[in-house]
Protein backbone atom coordinates (compact mmCIF):
# COMPACT_ATOMS: atom_id res chain seq x y z
CA UNK A 1 0.00 0.00 0.00
CA UNK A 2 1.48 3.37 -0.82
CA UNK A 3 2.44 5.17 2.08
CA UNK A 4 0.62 8.05 1.08
CA UNK A 5 -2.48 6.60 0.82
CA UNK A 6 -1.75 5.02 4.53
CA UNK A 7 -1.23 8.15 5.99
CA UNK A 8 -4.38 9.82 4.58
CA UNK A 9 -6.70 6.85 6.13
CA UNK A 10 -4.68 7.02 9.13
CA UNK A 11 -5.82 10.25 9.56
CA UNK A 12 -9.15 10.45 8.25
CA UNK A 13 -10.13 7.18 10.83
CA UNK A 14 -8.00 9.39 14.00
CA UNK A 15 -10.45 12.46 12.56
CA UNK A 16 -13.25 10.35 12.43
CA UNK A 17 -12.91 8.82 16.00
CA UNK A 18 -13.19 12.49 17.04
CA UNK A 19 -16.54 13.32 15.56
CA UNK A 20 -19.61 13.68 17.60
CA UNK A 21 -21.82 10.20 17.55
CA UNK A 22 -24.50 10.23 15.36
CA UNK A 23 -27.77 10.68 16.84
CA UNK A 24 -26.24 12.25 19.63
CA UNK A 25 -28.13 16.11 20.38
CA UNK A 26 -26.68 19.30 20.37
CA UNK A 27 -27.66 22.06 22.93
CA UNK A 28 -29.97 24.21 21.47
CA UNK A 29 -28.15 27.38 19.67
CA UNK A 30 -28.33 30.38 22.84
CA UNK A 31 -28.20 27.66 25.30
CA UNK A 32 -25.36 27.00 28.25
CA UNK A 33 -24.05 23.53 27.69
CA UNK A 34 -24.81 21.02 30.05
CA UNK A 35 -21.59 19.95 32.10
CA UNK A 36 -21.51 16.67 30.51
CA UNK A 37 -21.19 17.88 26.90
CA UNK A 38 -18.45 20.64 28.23
CA UNK A 39 -16.42 17.95 29.45
CA UNK A 40 -17.15 15.69 26.51
CA UNK A 41 -16.04 18.35 24.25
CA UNK A 42 -12.94 19.17 26.62
CA UNK A 43 -12.00 15.53 26.55
CA UNK A 44 -12.30 15.34 22.74
CA UNK A 45 -10.42 18.44 22.80
CA UNK A 46 -7.32 17.04 25.14
CA UNK A 47 -7.53 14.06 23.14
CA UNK A 48 -6.73 15.19 19.26
CA UNK A 49 -3.47 16.43 19.62
CA UNK A 50 -2.34 12.73 21.26
CA UNK A 51 -4.34 10.76 18.37
CA UNK A 52 -3.11 13.16 15.44
CA UNK A 53 0.92 12.93 17.06
CA UNK A 54 0.05 9.39 17.49
CA UNK A 55 -0.91 8.28 14.03
CA UNK A 56 1.72 10.78 12.61
CA UNK A 57 4.56 8.77 14.53
CA UNK A 58 3.00 5.41 13.78
CA UNK A 59 2.70 6.45 9.83
CA UNK A 60 6.40 7.33 10.16
CA UNK A 61 7.01 3.60 11.64
CA UNK A 62 4.94 2.53 8.73
CA UNK A 63 7.15 3.55 5.58
CA UNK A 64 9.62 1.91 7.30
CA UNK A 65 7.18 -1.67 7.90
CA UNK A 66 4.85 -3.13 10.27
CA UNK A 67 7.87 -4.14 12.41
CA UNK A 68 8.85 -0.71 13.03
CA UNK A 69 5.56 0.64 13.76
CA UNK A 70 5.49 -1.63 16.63
CA UNK A 71 8.57 -0.28 18.28
CA UNK A 72 6.79 3.26 17.87
CA UNK A 73 3.42 1.85 20.06
CA UNK A 74 5.82 0.35 22.60
CA UNK A 75 8.16 3.10 22.34
CA UNK A 76 7.14 6.67 21.09
CA UNK A 77 3.27 6.60 22.10
CA UNK A 78 4.42 6.78 25.96
CA UNK A 79 6.37 9.64 25.28
CA UNK A 80 3.60 11.04 23.15
CA UNK A 81 0.99 10.69 26.23
CA UNK A 82 3.19 11.78 28.89
CA UNK A 83 4.12 14.97 27.20
CA UNK A 84 0.34 15.67 26.76
CA UNK A 85 -0.43 14.90 30.02
CA UNK A 86 0.43 18.52 32.17
CA UNK A 87 -1.31 20.81 35.00
CA UNK A 88 -3.57 17.97 36.27
CA UNK A 89 -4.53 15.74 32.86
CA UNK A 90 -3.37 12.68 32.28
CA UNK A 91 -4.32 10.24 29.28
CA UNK A 92 -3.02 7.05 27.44
CA UNK A 93 -4.93 3.64 25.87
CA UNK A 94 -6.32 0.66 27.20
CA UNK A 95 -7.70 -2.12 26.49
CA UNK A 96 -9.53 -5.10 26.76
CA UNK A 97 -7.37 -7.24 25.18
CA UNK A 98 -3.61 -5.53 26.55
CA UNK A 99 -0.54 -5.92 24.51
CA UNK A 100 1.76 -4.18 27.12
CA UNK A 101 0.97 -4.54 30.36
CA UNK A 102 1.91 -0.79 30.95
CA UNK A 103 -1.43 0.70 29.19
CA UNK A 104 -4.04 -1.33 32.08
CA UNK A 105 -6.83 0.86 32.40
CA UNK A 106 -7.05 3.25 35.31
CA UNK A 107 -9.89 1.94 37.45
CA UNK A 108 -12.42 4.26 36.24
CA UNK A 109 -12.01 3.06 33.10
CA UNK A 110 -12.47 -0.91 33.71
CA UNK A 111 -15.97 -0.09 33.82
CA UNK A 112 -16.19 2.39 30.49
CA UNK A 113 -14.90 -0.48 28.75
CA UNK A 114 -17.08 -3.30 30.14
CA UNK A 115 -19.65 -1.09 28.33
CA UNK A 116 -17.43 -1.49 24.92
CA UNK A 117 -16.92 -5.10 24.86
CA UNK A 118 -20.63 -5.52 25.39
CA UNK A 119 -21.88 -3.56 23.02
CA UNK A 120 -23.93 -1.26 25.08
CA UNK A 121 -21.97 1.57 24.31
CA UNK A 122 -20.38 2.87 21.03
CA UNK A 123 -19.27 6.81 21.04
CA UNK A 124 -17.44 8.31 23.57
CA UNK A 125 -18.31 8.27 26.82
CA UNK A 126 -17.46 11.01 30.07
CA UNK A 127 -16.93 9.68 34.21
CA UNK A 128 -17.72 12.10 36.96
CA UNK A 129 -14.61 11.48 39.06
CA UNK A 130 -13.90 12.51 42.73
CA UNK A 131 -12.86 16.78 43.16
CA UNK A 132 -14.61 17.53 40.01
CA UNK A 133 -12.79 16.03 37.85
CA UNK A 134 -13.63 14.23 34.56
CA UNK A 135 -12.60 10.85 32.81
CA UNK A 136 -13.49 10.66 28.58
CA UNK A 137 -13.19 7.88 26.57
CA UNK A 138 -13.48 7.04 22.81
CA UNK A 139 -13.61 3.81 21.49
CA UNK A 140 -10.38 2.39 18.92
CA UNK A 141 -12.39 0.17 16.02
CA UNK A 142 -9.99 -1.52 13.98
CA UNK A 143 -9.12 -0.03 10.78
CA UNK A 144 -8.31 -2.83 7.45
CA UNK A 145 -4.38 -1.84 8.54
CA UNK A 146 -4.25 -2.11 11.67
CA UNK A 147 -4.74 -6.94 11.23
CA UNK A 148 -0.91 -6.69 9.93
CA UNK A 149 -0.66 -6.63 13.81
CA UNK A 150 -3.71 -6.85 15.73
CA UNK A 151 -5.35 -9.71 13.40
CA UNK A 152 -5.49 -13.25 13.61
CA UNK A 153 -3.39 -13.65 10.21
CA UNK A 154 -0.02 -11.81 10.69
CA UNK A 155 3.06 -12.08 9.12
CA UNK A 156 5.67 -14.50 10.67
CA UNK A 157 8.45 -11.15 11.04
CA UNK A 158 5.79 -8.99 12.55
CA UNK A 159 4.61 -12.35 15.04
CA UNK A 160 8.23 -12.79 15.77
CA UNK A 161 8.41 -9.11 16.47
CA UNK A 162 5.92 -8.49 18.49
CA UNK A 163 6.56 -11.85 20.64
CA UNK A 164 10.23 -10.20 21.18
CA UNK A 165 8.48 -7.18 22.98
CA UNK A 166 5.48 -8.41 24.25
CA UNK A 167 5.90 -11.85 25.87
CA UNK A 168 2.21 -11.51 26.97
CA UNK A 169 0.61 -10.50 24.24
CA UNK A 170 -3.06 -10.88 24.40
CA UNK A 171 -3.79 -7.86 21.15
CA UNK A 172 -4.67 -10.53 18.58
CA UNK A 173 -7.50 -12.39 16.88
CA UNK A 174 -9.62 -8.75 15.62
CA UNK A 175 -11.26 -8.00 12.51
CA UNK A 176 -11.87 -4.90 10.45
CA UNK A 177 -14.91 -3.02 12.64
CA UNK A 178 -13.81 -4.69 16.09
CA UNK A 179 -13.59 -2.98 19.51
CA UNK A 180 -9.52 -2.48 19.46
CA UNK A 181 -9.56 -0.37 23.05
CA UNK A 182 -9.80 3.26 23.89
CA UNK A 183 -8.05 6.77 24.09
CA UNK A 184 -8.55 7.89 27.51
CA UNK A 185 -8.05 11.23 29.60
CA UNK A 186 -9.11 12.46 33.19
CA UNK A 187 -8.91 16.21 33.66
Amino acid sequence: MNSRILLVALLVASLGACSKPAGEPAAPSGEPAAPAEDAAAKGAALLGPFKVNLMQAFSTGMQQGPESAIGVCRDEAPGIAASLSVDGVRMGRSSHKLRNPDNAPPEWLVPVLDTYVSGDAQGPQVVELADGRHGYAEPIMMQGMCVMCHGSNIQPAVAARTAELYPEDQATGFGEGDLRGVFWVEF
